[in-house]
This record gives C-alpha cells, structure tokens and sequence, in this order.
C-alpha cells in the first residue's frame, strides 16, 4: 500500500530539497515586510508621496519607519498657507482672537516640527504681515531658515503684506500717517528677508511674491540668478513702477523663462509708457496690470503675451485724452518689431502672416488688449 500524503499541502524544489509544508514557509515570510528589504532611497521615496499627517502615522509604526520618516529629504515642503482658511485665495481673514491663538500656536508648533525633522526645503510658501512686530513673523521666517537645509529651495510663494489669519479684537483701523509708517515697517523686514534668502537660498528658480519696487528690492532680486518663473504682485496701489526700474530688473536676470506683473500706474503718471528686453523670456502676462502701455519690445525669445485693457474709470476730456494716447505706439507695431517668435497671444495662435497685415481675430484681441488712438475711442478709461 502507498503511503498517504498528508493533509499538508507539499512543494517540491527544482533542486529536490527536502519538502516543505506551504504553511510553514508562508509563516516564514510572514516575519519579514518586505518594504524594509528594499534599499533606503527607495523607501524614501515610495514615502515621499505620502502627506504630512500620514509620514507621523507612519513613524509609530516601529522604530526603523521612525528613524526613516526622520530622514530629512522626506520634509521637502514647507506649507504655511494650507491651515485655517476655509475662502481660498482669502487674505487676511479675521477669526476671533482665541481662533487666532490657535493657529499661531499651530505655526510654532510646525515650524519646530520643520527644524527637528531636519528638512531639507524646496518649496516655502508662507503669508505674514513682516511688520507686525508683536507676533514676530519675520524672526520665525528667519529662525525657520537658519535651522532647516535650504540651499535648494527652488520654490518661494511669499505674501508679506498679509497674514494669513488675524485677530478681530485686535484689529484697529490706523491712521494715513500710521498706515505709511506700516507700509515702511514691511518693506524694511521684507528687504532683510529678502536679503536672508539671497545667501540661504541661491537657487530660488520660481518665485511669487509682493514687490515694492525700490531700488534695494530690485538689486536683491536681480542677485536670484537662476530665476526661471517669476509673478510680481501689488504691494501698494498709490506708488507707481519707473520705466528704468522695471528695465533693469528684467535685464538683470539671464534665465527668465515666464514672467507675470501685476502694475498699476498711477494717475500722475498715466502718459508713462515702459520698454522691456530680455534674451530669454519665454512667456509673458501684463493682463493684471492697469494703465501698462509698453513703447517698446526687445523680446526674441517672446512665444506668448497675455495682455489686457482694463477701464480705469476715469473721464477726460478729448484734448486731454489725445494728449495721452498720442505718444503710445499701437501694441501691433510694438509686437511687430520686437517679438519675432510670438505665437500666441492672450491664448489665441497668431495666423503665419501676421506680421504682414492685421486680420479680423486680431484686430478683435488689439480692441481688447491696446491703449494707442486706433484701438481706445473712449473718453471713459
């Protein structure tokens, strides 16, 4: 009589090694998690993907997971902005001051979180009003920088005009001689940081942050060398852009590929016009701005412009309008002579012979996008 097989499953090795039960072995490999064989990168990164909350879930794991989730190429984003406000694009939202308290808290709290984990930073984004000297939100931005690896922080979303939220029983209406005080307070703290970063942060290539337009804000900017994206948002609507400034600014940075502005020409000034040259930018958006007329372009690397004409609400009269308009040069020949590679403008591909001659599409952007007598026959702006 054969010999009964038993009731435990068998597997037989190609090498005819003895026979192991099947529930043996699967109890063997049950000992060992296969994520902890892989090497260290590929566990970095397969946590990478993982969000704040869930990186600490999984530090309580076992030890070698808190050791690991310690690691600081893990801790890559600093994100101020993302707690806390319920309108999205909302700044300076007002809660009641014990909400208030809360959050601040919470900001301390990640700010420590940020240091102990040694992060190594590449993206900050943050909005604190750095005048506001009582709550200390410039020194927290400073402490966070000289605690943390940041030399390749390659992305900064910086509002220093705003904090994020603030306290309602706190919150005073000041006067106009107050008010200029504040505003020198934020540009005075927003220059310091600004200059912090230029040696913690070299390597800054996407930037989008308020600019006052100075001229010591310009030359820490121009120092950022690898700037690839930048978006400049108002500070303060009554101080206008001189024409050299915003020349200089864009001549200063070889590496520019996009570039957004966010001007508002003040009424004194309104016949100012503005000339730009650059060898290297890309892509270019002046349709935030207001009262924005360029005279000329030196742009030859230029494939996209958006650009828009925004009514100022303002009523001349015809000799006084003329004036104006007489010394601006139609947005046509502008592009015409100065951006040899467009191809789109405000997201409409331009035809293949428009510089030859206009065409009814186009004329229709230029009614909406150019200040000269042709395309502005109103007295209202």
């Amino acid at each position: 009589m054969t010999s009964g097989i038993t009731s435990c499953s068998v597997v037989m090795s190609p090498r005819k090694r003895p026979l192991v039960p099947v529930g043996s072995r699967r109890k063997a490999s049950d000992d060992v998690f296969p994520f902890d064989l892989l090497p260290v990168e590929c566990r970095l990164h397969v946590l990478s993907f993982l969000g704040e909350v869930d990186k600490c879930s999984c530090a309580l794991v076992c030890l070698s997971w808190s050791r690991l989730v310690r690691s600081g190429k893990l801790w890559r984003v600093a994100d101020y902005s993302r707690r806390g406000v319920f309108h999205l694009g909302q700044e300076g939202l007002l809660v009641s001051n014990r909400e208030f308290e809360r959050w601040k808290a919470w900001v301390h709290h990640y700010t420590h979180h940020l240091i102990s984990r040694r992060a190594s930073l590449l993206t900050l984004k943050a909005s604190f009003d750095l005048g506001d000297r009582h709550n200390g939100w410039a020194q927290l931005l400073r402490h966070l920088l000289d605690n943390v690896h940041c030399r390749d922080l390659s992305q900064l979303d910086l509002n220093w005009t705003f904090t994020l939220l603030e306290p309602l029983d706190l919150r005073v209406h000041s006067s106009s001689q107050q008010d200029s005080s504040t505003k020198m307070d934020q540009v005075t703290s927003f220059q310091d940081l600004l200059s912090k970063l230029t040696q913690s942060c070299p390597r800054i290539s996407k930037l989008r942050v308020h600019f006052d337009w100075s001229d010591p804000s310009v030359a820490l900017l121009s120092r950022f060398q690898q700037l690839r994206v930048l978006e400049l948002k108002y500070f303060w609507v009554f101080k206008g852009v001189a024409p050299a400034t915003l020349q200089t600014l864009t001549s200063a940075l070889p590496n520019l590929r996009a570039l957004t502005l966010h001007i508002l020409v003040p009424l004194r000034t309104l016949g100012t016009s503005y000339s730009l040259e650059s060898s290297s930018l890309e892509f270019l958006d002046v349709s935030p701005s207001r009262g924005l007329v360029f005279s000329r372009l030196r742009l030859p690397a230029l494939r996209e412009l958006r650009a828009k004409k925004i009514v100022r609400g303002i009523t001349l009269d015809r000799r006084t309008r003329l004036r104006i308009q007489s010394r601006w040069p139609c947005l046509y020949q502008v592009l015409r002579d100065g951006t040899p590679r467009l191809q789109v403008l405000n997201n409409e591909r331009l035809g293949a012979g428009w510089r030859d001659h206009t065409y009814g599409d186009l004329d229709s952007i230029l009614d909406q996008s150019c200040y000269c007598i042709q395309h502005l026959d109103s007295w209202l702006w």
